[in-house]
Protein backbone atom coordinates (compact mmCIF):
# COMPACT_ATOMS: atom_id res chain seq x y z
CA UNK A 1 0.00 0.00 0.00
CA UNK A 2 1.59 3.24 -1.38
CA UNK A 3 1.71 5.78 1.91
CA UNK A 4 5.35 7.45 1.37
CA UNK A 5 3.40 10.67 -0.09
CA UNK A 6 1.26 11.20 2.97
CA UNK A 7 2.41 13.18 6.37
CA UNK A 8 1.75 11.29 9.37
CA UNK A 9 -1.10 12.12 11.59
CA UNK A 10 -1.19 14.82 13.93
CA UNK A 11 -3.31 13.09 16.26
CA UNK A 12 -1.06 10.49 18.04
CA UNK A 13 1.10 9.71 21.40
CA UNK A 14 3.87 7.90 22.50
CA UNK A 15 3.20 6.30 25.60
CA UNK A 16 5.83 4.85 26.42
CA UNK A 17 5.94 1.38 28.68
CA UNK A 18 2.68 1.88 31.60
CA UNK A 19 2.16 5.43 29.79
CA UNK A 20 -1.33 6.84 30.64
CA UNK A 21 -4.43 7.98 28.69
CA UNK A 22 -6.74 10.03 30.41
CA UNK A 23 -5.86 8.88 33.78
CA UNK A 24 -7.89 6.78 36.52
CA UNK A 25 -9.01 3.86 33.96
CA UNK A 26 -10.98 1.49 35.89
CA UNK A 27 -8.78 -1.38 34.55
CA UNK A 28 -11.52 -3.19 32.38
CA UNK A 29 -9.11 -4.11 30.11
CA UNK A 30 -6.92 -6.07 32.06
CA UNK A 31 -9.94 -8.04 33.57
CA UNK A 32 -11.13 -9.04 30.37
CA UNK A 33 -8.84 -12.25 30.06
CA UNK A 34 -10.27 -13.40 33.10
CA UNK A 35 -13.72 -12.11 32.59
CA UNK A 36 -13.79 -14.28 29.44
CA UNK A 37 -11.76 -17.27 30.29
CA UNK A 38 -9.44 -16.96 27.20
CA UNK A 39 -6.98 -15.48 25.95
CA UNK A 40 -7.73 -12.11 24.16
CA UNK A 41 -7.27 -12.45 20.15
CA UNK A 42 -5.93 -9.96 17.79
CA UNK A 43 -8.62 -6.99 16.86
CA UNK A 44 -10.90 -5.36 19.25
CA UNK A 45 -12.33 -7.13 21.09
CA UNK A 46 -16.07 -5.91 21.32
CA UNK A 47 -16.97 -6.50 24.37
CA UNK A 48 -14.07 -3.78 25.60
CA UNK A 49 -15.92 -0.97 23.55
CA UNK A 50 -19.56 -2.39 24.49
CA UNK A 51 -18.92 -2.41 28.62
CA UNK A 52 -16.68 1.11 28.16
CA UNK A 53 -19.80 2.49 26.19
CA UNK A 54 -22.10 1.32 29.01
CA UNK A 55 -19.30 3.03 31.48
CA UNK A 56 -19.49 6.27 29.54
CA UNK A 57 -23.53 6.25 28.93
CA UNK A 58 -23.53 5.66 32.95
CA UNK A 59 -21.53 8.91 33.27
CA UNK A 60 -18.31 7.25 33.81
CA UNK A 61 -15.47 8.18 32.71
CA UNK A 62 -14.02 11.29 30.36
CA UNK A 63 -13.55 12.17 26.50
CA UNK A 64 -10.77 13.55 25.75
CA UNK A 65 -10.80 17.20 23.53
CA UNK A 66 -8.40 18.37 21.92
CA UNK A 67 -5.09 17.30 20.33
CA UNK A 68 -1.35 18.07 20.66
CA UNK A 69 1.48 18.34 18.19
CA UNK A 70 4.55 15.73 19.09
CA UNK A 71 6.71 18.20 19.36
CA UNK A 72 4.45 19.80 22.27
CA UNK A 73 3.51 16.85 23.38
CA UNK A 74 7.31 15.94 23.84
CA UNK A 75 8.55 19.22 25.39
CA UNK A 76 5.15 18.97 27.94
CA UNK A 77 5.36 15.26 29.07
CA UNK A 78 8.70 14.36 27.99
CA UNK A 79 7.33 11.14 26.35
CA UNK A 80 8.88 9.87 22.92
CA UNK A 81 7.81 11.54 19.83
CA UNK A 82 5.09 9.30 18.27
CA UNK A 83 5.57 7.84 14.43
CA UNK A 84 8.90 8.24 14.85
CA UNK A 85 9.94 4.77 13.78
CA UNK A 86 9.18 2.73 10.97
CA UNK A 87 6.00 0.57 11.96
CA UNK A 88 4.98 3.90 13.74
CA UNK A 89 5.22 5.76 10.74
CA UNK A 90 3.05 3.89 8.74
CA UNK A 91 0.31 3.55 11.45
CA UNK A 92 0.48 7.47 11.48
CA UNK A 93 -0.32 7.51 7.77
CA UNK A 94 -2.68 4.57 7.74
CA UNK A 95 -4.55 6.79 10.56
CA UNK A 96 -4.32 10.20 8.38
CA UNK A 97 -5.42 8.22 5.14
CA UNK A 98 -8.39 7.03 7.05
CA UNK A 99 -9.41 9.57 8.69
CA UNK A 100 -9.34 11.83 5.61
CA UNK A 101 -11.37 8.78 3.91
CA UNK A 102 -13.99 8.88 6.44
CA UNK A 103 -14.43 12.65 6.81
CA UNK A 104 -15.50 11.98 2.88
CA UNK A 105 -18.01 9.71 3.12
CA UNK A 106 -19.23 11.43 6.20
CA UNK A 107 -19.55 14.36 4.40
CA UNK A 108 -21.50 12.81 1.34
CA UNK A 109 -24.07 11.85 3.58
CA UNK A 110 -23.99 15.57 5.66
CA UNK A 111 -22.34 14.11 8.84
CA UNK A 112 -19.65 15.72 10.59
CA UNK A 113 -16.55 13.46 11.41
CA UNK A 114 -13.94 13.13 14.09
CA UNK A 115 -10.70 12.08 13.94
CA UNK A 116 -9.67 9.41 16.49
CA UNK A 117 -6.03 9.31 18.14
CA UNK A 118 -3.56 6.75 17.72
CA UNK A 119 -1.77 5.34 20.81
CA UNK A 120 1.48 3.41 20.58
CA UNK A 121 2.58 1.59 24.10
CA UNK A 122 4.85 -0.76 24.79
CA UNK A 123 3.71 -3.83 26.73
CA UNK A 124 1.79 -1.82 29.03
CA UNK A 125 -0.04 1.43 29.35
CA UNK A 126 -3.40 3.13 30.78
CA UNK A 127 -6.22 4.22 27.93
CA UNK A 128 -8.81 5.86 28.58
CA UNK A 129 -11.39 2.22 29.07
CA UNK A 130 -8.47 0.98 31.38
CA UNK A 131 -4.86 -1.03 31.63
CA UNK A 132 -3.76 -1.94 27.90
CA UNK A 133 -1.41 -4.84 27.49
CA UNK A 134 0.34 -6.22 24.40
CA UNK A 135 -1.41 -9.73 24.86
CA UNK A 136 -4.87 -8.29 23.93
CA UNK A 137 -3.76 -6.71 20.72
CA UNK A 138 -5.01 -3.53 19.14
CA UNK A 139 -8.26 -2.39 20.21
CA UNK A 140 -9.97 0.84 20.30
CA UNK A 141 -11.29 3.18 23.50
CA UNK A 142 -14.44 5.25 23.11
CA UNK A 143 -14.24 6.71 26.12
CA UNK A 144 -11.12 8.80 24.43
CA UNK A 145 -11.82 7.87 20.54
CA UNK A 146 -8.31 6.20 20.39
CA UNK A 147 -6.89 3.26 18.77
CA UNK A 148 -4.39 1.43 21.36
CA UNK A 149 -1.59 -0.60 19.38
CA UNK A 150 1.79 -1.99 20.31
CA UNK A 151 3.54 -2.00 17.53
CA UNK A 152 5.49 -5.42 17.94
CA UNK A 153 2.05 -6.64 17.68
CA UNK A 154 2.36 -6.14 13.66
CA UNK A 155 5.92 -8.79 14.32
CA UNK A 156 2.47 -11.46 15.76
CA UNK A 157 1.09 -10.54 12.87
CA UNK A 158 3.67 -11.95 10.57
CA UNK A 159 4.92 -14.59 12.80
CA UNK A 160 2.59 -16.38 14.58
CA UNK A 161 -0.66 -15.72 12.41
CA UNK A 162 1.24 -15.94 9.18
CA UNK A 163 -0.03 -12.61 7.84
CA UNK A 164 2.91 -10.55 6.43
CA UNK A 165 2.83 -7.36 4.06
CA UNK A 166 1.91 -3.68 4.87
CA UNK A 167 -1.89 -4.20 3.77
CA UNK A 168 -2.36 -6.93 6.57
CA UNK A 169 -1.02 -4.15 9.29
CA UNK A 170 -3.14 -1.60 7.39
CA UNK A 171 -6.67 -3.81 7.81
CA UNK A 172 -5.94 -3.97 11.56
CA UNK A 173 -5.99 -0.24 11.66
CA UNK A 174 -8.42 0.23 9.25
CA UNK A 175 -11.04 -1.98 11.61
CA UNK A 176 -9.92 0.02 15.20
CA UNK A 177 -11.10 2.84 12.79
CA UNK A 178 -14.67 1.17 11.67
CA UNK A 179 -14.90 0.96 15.24
CA UNK A 180 -14.63 4.21 15.69
CA UNK A 181 -16.95 4.72 12.73
CA UNK A 182 -19.30 2.56 14.68
CA UNK A 183 -19.16 4.67 17.90
CA UNK A 184 -19.77 8.05 15.87
CA UNK A 185 -22.49 7.12 13.90
CA UNK A 186 -24.15 5.49 17.50
CA UNK A 187 -24.03 1.98 16.54
CA UNK A 188 -21.91 0.90 19.12
CA UNK A 189 -24.00 2.97 21.87
CA UNK A 190 -27.05 0.90 20.25
CA UNK A 191 -25.26 -2.19 20.44
CA UNK A 192 -24.12 -1.75 24.50
CA UNK A 193 -27.88 -1.27 25.28
CA UNK A 194 -29.37 -4.40 23.62
CA UNK A 195 -26.48 -6.66 25.37
CA UNK A 196 -27.24 -5.21 28.49
CA UNK A 197 -30.86 -6.73 28.16
CA UNK A 198 -29.26 -10.41 26.58
CA UNK A 199 -27.48 -13.49 28.02
CA UNK A 200 -23.61 -14.02 27.41
CA UNK A 201 -24.60 -16.33 24.14
CA UNK A 202 -26.54 -13.68 22.57
CA UNK A 203 -24.41 -10.66 23.85
CA UNK A 204 -21.57 -12.69 21.84
CA UNK A 205 -23.50 -12.92 18.22
CA UNK A 206 -24.38 -8.95 18.93
CA UNK A 207 -20.44 -8.91 19.69
CA UNK A 208 -19.90 -10.65 16.38
CA UNK A 209 -22.20 -8.38 14.20
CA UNK A 210 -20.23 -5.63 15.29
CA UNK A 211 -16.88 -6.82 14.75
CA UNK A 212 -17.94 -8.30 11.44
CA UNK A 213 -19.23 -4.63 10.26
CA UNK A 214 -15.79 -2.91 11.66
CA UNK A 215 -14.30 -5.38 8.99
CA UNK A 216 -16.58 -4.52 6.18
CA UNK A 217 -15.38 -0.73 7.42
CA UNK A 218 -11.85 -1.86 6.42
CA UNK A 219 -12.92 -2.58 3.13
CA UNK A 220 -14.82 0.31 2.18
CA UNK A 221 -11.38 1.89 3.47
CA UNK A 222 -9.36 0.03 1.25
CA UNK A 223 -11.53 0.26 -1.54
CA UNK A 224 -11.91 4.40 -1.47
CA UNK A 225 -8.43 3.97 -1.83
CA UNK A 226 -7.82 1.30 -4.68
CA UNK A 227 -5.10 3.58 -6.59
CA UNK A 228 -2.49 3.48 -3.50
CA UNK A 229 -3.24 -0.66 -3.76
CA UNK A 230 -0.07 -2.39 -4.93
CA UNK A 231 -0.70 -6.25 -6.64
CA UNK A 232 -1.20 -8.55 -3.82
CA UNK A 233 -2.38 -6.14 -0.89
CA UNK A 234 -6.33 -7.49 -1.45
CA UNK A 235 -4.58 -11.23 -0.48
CA UNK A 236 -2.71 -9.52 2.11
CA UNK A 237 -5.83 -8.41 3.80
CA UNK A 238 -7.60 -12.11 3.00
CA UNK A 239 -4.98 -14.13 4.64
CA UNK A 240 -5.13 -11.65 7.97
CA UNK A 241 -8.82 -11.61 8.04
CA UNK A 242 -9.01 -15.58 7.63
CA UNK A 243 -6.00 -16.25 10.34
CA UNK A 244 -7.88 -14.43 13.24
CA UNK A 245 -11.56 -15.54 12.94
CA UNK A 246 -12.84 -17.02 16.13
CA UNK A 247 -12.63 -20.33 15.01
CA UNK A 248 -9.52 -20.55 13.72
CA UNK A 249 -7.79 -18.93 16.97
CA UNK A 250 -9.74 -21.59 18.73
CA UNK A 251 -8.94 -24.76 16.78
CA UNK A 252 -5.02 -23.47 17.20
CA UNK A 253 -5.60 -22.55 20.96
CA UNK A 254 -7.47 -25.67 22.15
CA UNK A 255 -8.14 -27.76 19.25
CA UNK A 256 -11.59 -27.48 19.64
CA UNK A 257 -14.23 -24.86 18.34
CA UNK A 258 -17.24 -23.08 20.60
CA UNK A 259 -19.35 -21.07 18.58
CA UNK A 260 -21.17 -19.61 21.15
CA UNK A 261 -17.99 -18.12 23.10
CA UNK A 262 -17.21 -16.01 19.30
CA UNK A 263 -17.02 -12.74 19.68
CA UNK A 264 -15.73 -11.83 15.90
CA UNK A 265 -16.60 -14.16 13.66
CA UNK A 266 -15.48 -16.84 11.76
CA UNK A 267 -12.52 -17.13 9.54
CA UNK A 268 -15.10 -17.39 6.81
CA UNK A 269 -17.32 -14.62 7.93
CA UNK A 270 -14.43 -12.54 8.31
CA UNK A 271 -13.39 -12.30 4.69
CA UNK A 272 -16.69 -12.42 3.74
CA UNK A 273 -17.12 -8.96 4.87
CA UNK A 274 -14.21 -7.34 4.12
CA UNK A 275 -14.28 -8.28 0.87
CA UNK A 276 -18.19 -6.87 1.29
CA UNK A 277 -16.58 -3.54 1.68
CA UNK A 278 -14.02 -3.67 -0.76
CA UNK A 279 -16.43 -4.93 -3.33
CA UNK A 280 -18.80 -1.90 -2.73
CA UNK A 281 -16.83 0.89 -1.57
CA UNK A 282 -20.22 1.90 0.33
CA UNK A 283 -20.41 1.81 3.88
CA UNK A 284 -24.66 1.04 3.85
CA UNK A 285 -23.70 -2.48 2.15
CA UNK A 286 -21.86 -3.29 5.38
CA UNK A 287 -24.93 -4.18 7.44
CA UNK A 288 -24.12 -6.87 8.80
CA UNK A 289 -27.49 -6.54 11.80
CA UNK A 290 -30.11 -7.85 8.85
CA UNK A 291 -30.35 -11.19 8.11
CA UNK A 292 -27.83 -13.50 7.91
CA UNK A 293 -24.24 -13.64 8.25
Amino acid sequence: MRLDDLDPTSNARDLGRGGGGNGGGFGLLGLLPLLLGRKLGCGTIAIIGIVALAYMYLGGGGVQTGTQTPSSQQAQTGRAVPCDTPDELFACRVMTLADTTWQQIFAESGKRYTPATIDFYDENAQSGCGAAQSAMGPFYCPSDDGVYIDTSFFDELKNRYGADGDFARAYVIAHEMGHHVQDLLGTSGDVAQKQAQLGRTQGNALSVRLELQADCYAGVFAARNRDRLDPGDIEEGMRAANAIGDDTLQRQAQGRVVPDSFTHGTSEQRMKWLRTGLQSGDPAACDTFSGAI
